[in-house]
Order: C-alpha cells, then sequence, then structure tokens
C-alpha cells in the first residue's frame, strides 16, 4: 500500500513539472483571437494517451463554429478510431478582451480560460463519456498555442482527484 501511495505523489511531483504557463516567453508576436479562430469550419486530429505515454484512443473532429459578437459557438462531432461517435455542444462568452467563460453538456460548473499573445489556457471539470462504462469525471488544463493563421496545438493535461491520468493532444485546421 505504500508503494503505491509513493508511486501516486511521485507522479503527481512529475506531473507538476514543466508545465506551460502564461508567463513563458512568447515564442511568435502571433495574437490568438479565439473568435476569430474558431469562427467557421474546422477539422481537428487527436489522440489520448496516458501517463505511462501509451496511446489509448486516436479521433478526429469536425467543428462548426459560430462567433455572434459576444457568444463562440462550438459544434464538435468526434470520430474515434473504434467508429465511436460523440458529439459535445460549447458555448463560450467572452468576458473580456482576454478572458472567457464556457459551458458544455457533461462540463460541472463553468470552464474558464485565458488569452495571451499567442497561447490560450483553458479549464475545467467534464464527466467524460467512455464506451460501456460509466462517465469519468475528469479535470481539463488544456493550453493552446496558435502555430499559423490557420493551425493552433492544443495539449491537455487530464486529472483525476488531482492524480495525472494522460494527456491529449490535438491539432486543430481551419477549412
Amino acid at each position: 500500500m505504500m508503494k503505491r501511495i509513493l508511486i501516486i505523489l511521485a507522479l503527481v511531483g512529475l506531473a507538476a513539472c514543466g508545465r506551460p504557463s502564461l508567463t513563458d516567453q512568447p515564442l511568435s508576436d502571433r495574437q490568438l483571437n479565439l473568435e476569430e479562430f474558431f469562427d467557421g469550419r474546422l477539422t481537428a486530429y487527436g489522440q489520448f494517451q496516458d501517463v505511462f505515454g501509451e496511446v489509448r484512443r486516436r479521433f478526429t473532429v469536425d467543428i462548426h463554429g459560430t462567433w455572434d459578437g459576444q457568444n463562440l459557438r462550438l459544434v464538435e462531432d468526434f470520430v474515434y478510431e473504434d467508429g465511436l461517435t460523440e458529439q459535445r455542444i460549447w458555448t463560450l462568452t467572452q468576458t473580456s478582451p482576454d478572458t472567457w467563460v464556457g459551458s458544455a453538456p457533461g462540463v460541472i460548473g463553468t470552464a474558464t480560460g485565458r488569452e495571451v499573445g499567442d497561447t490560450f489556457n483553458w479549464q475545467y471539470t467534464i464527466d467524460l463519456p467512455l464506451p460501456d462504462r460509466e462517465p469519468l469525471r475528469v479535470t481539463f488544463d488544456d493550453w493552446m498555442w496558435q502555430l499559423t493563421e490557420d493551425r493552433l496545438l492544443n495539449r491537455a493535461y487530464m486529472s483525476r482527484f488531482g492524480v495525472p491520468i494522460g494527456e491529449v493532444i490535438i491539432t486543430f485546421e481551419r477549412q
């Protein structure tokens, strides 16, 4: 039992190391504007890997975003490699020039985010649907970087009860 506790504490400690920060030195002079980047049609390609680095699931997402001047609505249609599908509809509201709040079915409370330069950090807790199992409540710490005018990289750190369980890496491409 003590060995398991030590392993969990070590994983938590390692997960805290090397995380991005909004105070990191910018690598470009791009200015990410979510409302512009996600307004229209996008395709995303991603995968989930567990805390040991093993890829567990891959997926593509067709996204249709609409911006009405205050709210950004994202309709995300997921197709997993095993053939399962899922739809998630986000509603994001801009609360200041660089802050956002959002909601989607399954999200517990309110998601919050902040833009700085070419970077966006988005945090939320969600009951994540799983095939043939009850939903799993996890916390996401999403980090997005605008790589080009039409491409954005997303690295999401996932945890459960504060313990890291894996990461999701996604590339978004504007159509």
